[in-house]
Order: structure tokens, then sequence, then C-alpha cells
């Protein structure tokens, strides 16, 4: 009689172990699928991007690349910081901000567009909201449009100092992306 259960215990063990087992494998084999789901290195390097802003100079500019975007970087002189500052919103074909760092229905101001204490430096992504086009106006040389930002040759769309939609066919204003001041002279973007 001892050998029935003994029986049952050994075959209750093997059951166990060969599930464990059954188990144990299936997750080693799932597991390199899973996982290449995860981004790269690559692309985790390119989330965020710290930019040196001390070579730039007042009324200069700088494109840098972000997540495979081109960033613009101004560093705007007095006279366009205070024309940006006067426009009306009324004036705006697009009303938002378009700042990832605040709410959607933020008016588009350009207090709203730039750091306090920073308000000499715009930042945006340098794509065209009409088709996907590089507007002008990085360069000194470049068509900076009717309102002194940038001019996308495509269609004709004209942004202002603020990177905000003025003239043309583009439906929003261009996009700022997270960005903070890390010291006086560094932003982290991302």
């Amino acid at each position: 009689m001892t050998s029935h259960v003994d029986d049952a215990n050994r075959r209750d063990f093997l059951v166990v172990a060969g599930n464990a087992f059954a188990a144990v494998g299936a997750a080693s084999l799932i597991w390199p699928f899973v996982q290449q789901m995860n981004p790269d290195a690559s692309a985790k390097a390119m989330a965020s991007t710290e930019v040196d802003l001390a070579p730039v100079k007042e009324g200069q500019a700088i494109t840098i690349m972000w997540r495979g975007k081109p960033v613009f970087v101004r560093n705007r002189t007095k006279e366009e910081v205070a024309t940006a500052v006067e426009v009306k919103l009324t004036e705006l074909p697009d009303e938002e901000a378009r700042n990832g760092a605040l709410p959607e229905a933020t008016p588009a101001t350009d207090a709203n567009r730039t750091k306090q204490g920073h308000e000499n430096w715009i930042v945006m992504v340098g794509i065209c909201t009409h088709l996907g086009c590089i507007p002008k106006g990085q360069s000194m040389n470049d068509a900076k449009g009717d309102f002194g930002g940038w001019f996308c040759p495509c269609h004709g769309s004209h942004y202002d100092t603020s990177g905000r939609i003025r003239k043309g066919p583009a439906p929003r204003n261009l996009e700022v992306p997270p960005y903070e001041f890390v010291s006086d002279t560094k932003i982290k973007i991302g």
C-alpha cells in the first residue's frame, strides 16, 4: 500500500517539475522578442540633447538635430523681441502657443513661446506646418519673409520672429519643443 502513496507523490513532483521547466523554457524563448521592441541605444540618445549657446551672438541662429528633426535656435535682437511682444493675438491666424511645455490652449503670446528671463532665445522645431518643408531664415543671408522671422519658399508661408504663422497656407505656428535652460548658456531639449 505504501507504494501507491509513493507513486502519487513522485508523479506530483514530476508534473510540477515538468511544468516549471516548460515555463522557464517558454520565458527564455519569448524574452528576445519582447526585448527587441525596446528602443535601441541610438534612439535613447536622441531623446534629449544639450546645446551650448555661448557661441551664438545676438541676431544669429543655429540649427541642431533633435529626434531627426531640425530645431531652430535664434538669439533675437532687442528689436526682434520688442516687435514680437507687440503683436496682438487677433492678428494671428493660429492663436495657440504650440509649446510642448504648456497646456494645449495656451495663447500664442511671445512670452508663452520663450522662457522667462531668456526672452531673447527662441527655440522651435524648424518644420513648416503646411507640408513639412524647412523654412528659410536661419542664415543671415536667407529671406526672412514679411515679418522678419522665417519664410517657407515652397508655398509662401511667413513666420514672425516668435515663429508664429502670419501669412500663407501654413495652418499652425512652428512648434516649441520641451526645453529648459540648464545654465545661462546651455539648454537641454527633450
